[in-house]
């Protein structure tokens, strides 16, 4: 690649962007999906390492660097957990995932209660009964969405929001849980 071309690609990007900034995306919790997938597509093409591939070894490196830096903040703004995580990691929240398990009296409940489910379920094998309950956690997850972007984007209730975080990871560990359990009673 001529040296004016991957100049222009490298001086568009800032080492200090956010992953919002890198996208050119409104850092909220609410993201358009398919800007941020398209901003990722044409960023990609930007410094894809196949760019730079007749560079010098310094622009071959900083093309995989910026690639790299491109992946993991597109991994991270299109999952819903980790892009609050990082939300609330720019506004200097922890959300204590692996120290603070303090959950509502309500919440635990229906923690419980899951886990009995895919214990009968999975007793039983059967599967339908387990596809009830993974399509009831993903109603979950998508309600405790829900109250992330009201949390985060309108009242700015940044310790609720690390409340909820710690939620949705313990749905997405029970929702894994019973698609592994699916897929033993299918084997």
């Amino acid at each position: 690649m001529p040296a004016a071309n991957s100049e222009m690609a490298n001086s568009m990007l800032d080492i200090h962007q956010n992953h919002f900034e890198l996208f050119d995306l409104p850092t909220s919790f609410l993201i358009d999906r398919a800007l941020l997938d398209q901003s990722y597509r044409k960023l990609q093409s930007e410094v894809h390492p196949d760019r730079f591939a007749a560079g010098s070894s310094a622009e071959r490196l900083r093309s995989m660097q910026w690639a790299t830096h491109a992946n993991e903040a597109y991994q991270t703004l299109k999952s819903p957990v980790s892009r609050a995580r990082y939300l609330l990691q720019l506004n200097g929240i922890d959300t204590q995932e692996e120290t603070n398990t303090a959950m509502p009296a309500d919440f635990l409940m229906q923690q419980m209660e899951w886990r009995e489910a895919i214990d009968e379920a999975r007793s039983a094998l059967d599967i339908d009964a387990l596809e009830k309950l993974l399509l009831e956690l993903n109603r979950e997850a998508i309600a405790q969405e829900s109250e992330l972007h009201i949390a985060i984007d309108e009242q700015r209730d940044y310790p609720r929001a690390a409340g909820i975080v710690r939620k949705l990871r313990f749905l997405d560990k029970v929702r894994d849980e019973i698609q592994q359990a699916i897929l033993a009673l299918e084997d």
